[in-house]
């Protein structure tokens, strides 16, 4: 029987998510948790043989959480579950140590056998993500970069992202400057959407 831990901080997902995978006589579902913090303690009082994980959590994003279990527990497998189907995602995902990559609207058999294959040691990635995520290549963007369109995102003005990241204004503006140039973009708007629509900025 393959023990499986559901993260996803939608409490409908999860639940529908067990229903489905309950069903099936070599797979049961010993845990659920709604946030990125809660789940290498889940996973090791569960004894959990696979983590379905969604990206975007509270507490701890997705990616971040991967890496903790693995690091945590190396013989728990991690199948990233997410409605956000992005090149960058992915690939980051792959990188903190998830041996599988799906999005939620894909069938119940299909999810099921993805469960089997990674925890069976084999790596299951959407096929058409895959070749984007080798198509766009790793983000271009500096860590600082990362930041400051991510505040850029959710900060009005370029004095209240400087505010908020404890940097000069000229800074800021630097920073924005080459990530826009970066991302081939026309304006801070423009890369924070491209970065974004890539994964760039979790």
């Amino acid at each position: 029987m393959i023990r499986l831990l559901l993260a996803d901080d939608q409490a409908l997902v999860r639940g529908a998510l067990a229903a489905l995978l309950d069903l099936e006589p070599d797979l049961t579902v010993v845990g659920e948790v709604g946030r990125g913090d809660q789940v290498v303690a889940a996973a090791v009082e569960a004894k959990a043989d696979v983590v379905l994980m969604d990206v975007e959590m509270p507490g701890l994003d997705g990616i971040a959480a991967t890496a903790a279990v693995r690091g945590a527990l190396p013989s728990c497998r991690v199948l990233m579950v997410t409605t956000f189907g992005r090149p960058g995602y992915l690939r980051r995902a792959v990188e903190a140590g998830a041996s599988g990559f799906v999005v939620k609207d894909t069938p119940a058999r299909q999810l099921a056998e993805a469960v089997r294959r990674v925890h069976a040691g084999l790596r299951v990635l959407d096929p058409a993500l895959a070749e984007e995520s080798l198509v766009s290549g790793a983000s271009p963007l500096t860590a600082r970069e990362t930041e400051v369109l991510r505040a850029a995102r959710d900060h009005g003005t370029v004095a209240d992202v400087a505010a908020a990241l404890y940097l000069s204004e000229g800074t800021v503006r630097n920073h924005l400057s080459a990530a826009i140039g970066k991302t081939g973009a026309r304006n801070r708007t423009e890369a924070v959407r491209t970065a974004e629509q890539q994964g760039w900025l979790l």
